[in-house]
């Protein structure tokens, strides 16, 4: 008989079970409580008149296990002294989009060698975020493919769907079952209206495809996320965070009957791509809010020990420690400074009453 599946498939790997990994690598009750207490501290910033400022910050996809650590250590530690007025959320990004080819994260690709070994990279993502978590920080990743949630959803805090997924029926779905805080990113052309639709459509009950814990294919029915906001990243006509933009979005939330709340990613467009930049989208965000805007609750940065990115591929041995092999980055000194700014910017929102 003529063959007419699987055509153009080479080979098929079997994968843990997500129970199996999940056995294998289990959270523990400290862990537990803890992502709970974060996601629970995450929905006051973003929904209630809780006065801190989330701001979620890391490397822009982690590959370098030790240099992440690291850079983890640090970040726990300012984390400690700013947390007053600051709650930090760690990037712990494992998934990478790609326009056309290219690393696609930790998770497809752990040996950073074209051998995509899924399994140890789930075992290893998982891994980081249970040693993240051990530090004191909350954990935030953004969820590219429909199956990994279920290897590693457990231990993030912070979710975010991405600019080239926010249309998607399979993402908005496999949204309204994420037991997290959410963003969803505006699309790649800088408008606001899918990451609205998405927010609407993922807080709603939904029933899609997927697999259970022990693998198996499933009808996956949920009751609905209802804490999705909305994320602000630029797009192709430019920066989106000005006075103006965010008014605008407060009104297209407003008019959906969605919280205005709004947290803007000061990375991608929003910085011309320029990471050097995100220190001055950083300040301009302060502005406003000194200027009274209420609805910027939180904003993202790109960060890693050094700054800007290096090529890859290229030897692994060759690879400088600590250098984003994706997007460009802040350096660690720069981001020292710019959270204690961002510390001392805030004083007045605590002090008014």
């Amino acid at each position: 008989m003529q063959k007419t599946s699987d055509i153009n498939v080479v080979e098929t790997r079997a994968l843990p079970s997500p129970a199996a990994l999940l056995a294998e690598l289990p959270k523990t009750e400290a862990q537990a409580e803890f992502v709970t207490r974060a996601r629970r501290d995450i929905h006051r910033l973003v929904f209630t008149d809780d006065k801190r400022f989330l701001l979620i910050i890391g490397p822009c996809s982690i590959h370098d296990l030790v240099a992440g650590r690291e850079y983890a250590r640090r970040l726990a530690t300012i984390a400690r002294e700013v947390s007053d007025r600051v709650m930090i959320v760690m990037r712990v990004y494992f998934e990478k989009p790609r326009t056309t080819v290219g690393w696609k994260g930790l998770i497809m690709d752990p040996h950073l060698d074209g051998s995509h070994d899924i399994a140890a990279g789930l075992r290893l993502g998982r891994s980081f975020l249970r040693d993240v978590l051990d530090l004191g920080l909350p954990t935030a990743t953004e969820f590219l493919d429909p199956i990994t949630p279920q290897y590693v959803a457990d231990l993030v805090c912070w979710g975010a769907i991405g600019a080239r997924t926010t249309e998607s029926q399979t993402h908005r779905q496999m949204a309204s079952g994420l037991s997290m805080p959410l963003g969803f990113k505006n699309s790649t052309d800088g408008t606001f209206t899918a990451a609205i639709n998405a927010i609407k459509a993922a807080s709603q009950p939904q029933t899609f495809l997927g697999i259970n814990l022990d693998g198996a294919a499933s009808a996956i029915v949920t009751r609905g996320n209802p804490d999705c906001h909305v994320v602000l990243r630029g797009g192709s006509s430019g920066p989106n965070y000005s006075p103006a933009h965010v008014a605008q979005t407060e009104q297209l939330l407003a008019k959906s009957g969605l919280p205005k709340t709004i947290l803007v990613d000061c990375s991608h467009d929003n910085s011309a791509k320029q990471p050097e930049r995100q220190p001055e989208v950083m300040r301009e965000l302060l502005a406003q809010i000194t200027a009274g805007n209420a609805s910027i609750m939180g904003a993202m940065v790109e960060s890693n020990l050094g700054a800007g990115n290096q090529p890859f591929p290229q030897p692994r041995d060759k690879l400088r420690p600590g250098v984003s092999i994706t997007d460009g980055c802040i350096d660690w000194p720069t981001t020292e400074k710019l959270v204690r700014e961002i510390h001392t910017a805030l004083a007045p929102r605590f002090t008014a009453r």
